[in-house]
């Protein structure tokens, strides 16, 4: 429930002012004060006012609770969070990490004929395509054994993906692809909390796709 100030709409008709719960017992006090003796205040008046001011009351409280509600969730969340540092993770992305070997997981949303797999490096160059044949609906990974077209061993580092799906008509099948990688660290930005993976990489939990033990 809001109360506007008169006074102040007046000085300024696009402002208005809300007043607390000790600025409407100051008033109903005030107005107690002042009734006419003769004519003092009808009692169904007087029981509405009783119960704006109970409402305006229980509405603070409850404010307050959720408050206190709101920091005992994100300290629980921030402290679970921190038991996944070491885990392995897949979650929403379009990049993968190379250390030797790298896992392209991505999910086809029908049968495909054909898959194409592109590989590029940080600065956008193509390191390699991949073309794979009848794949089935769902989800698909591909081991990529980090070696250029040439044959040449790339280095280890981040790698974005782009995976293309098309049917035995050549019509295009729908695609998603899934990042990988291990919870080196967490961080706190804007009262969220982001995942740190492989040192480089920073996203949301609400991206983590899957959970699991590092393997060694």
């Amino acid at each position: 429930m809001e109360i506007t100030s008169a006074a102040a709409a007046s000085n300024n008709p696009t402002a208005v002012k809300t007043l607390g719960k000790e600025d409407f017992l100051r008033l109903f006090t005030t107005q107690l004060r002042y009734q006419n003796p003769i004519n003092p205040m009808d009692s169904t008046e007087f029981t509405s006012q009783l119960a704006q001011f109970s409402s305006l009351e229980q509405l603070f409280n409850i404010g307050s609770q959720l408050k206190d509600l709101l920091l005992y969730q994100n300290s629980l969340q921030n402290t679970l969070t921190a038991n996944l540092i070491g885990k392995e993770i897949k979650y929403e992305g379009d990049s993968v990490y190379l250390k030797d070997t790298a896992t392209i997981n991505y999910t086809l949303t029908s049968p495909a004929s054909k898959v194409k797999i592109t590989i590029t490096d940080s600065g956008g160059k193509t390191v390699k395509e991949i073309e794979l044949n009848n794949q089935a609906e769902g989800a698909q990974s591909y081991q990529w054994d980090g070696r250029d077209s040439s044959g040449n061993k790339m280095p280890e580092g981040e790698y974005k993906i782009k995976v293309e799906a098309f049917d035995s008509s050549g019509n295009p099948v729908e695609t998603s692809t899934l990042s990988s990688g291990i919870v080196t660290g967490m961080t706190f930005e804007n009262n969220l909390t982001y995942l740190i993976i492989n040192d480089s990489t920073k996203i949301q939990l609400s991206q983590v796709r899957e959970i699991k033990n590092a393997t060694t």
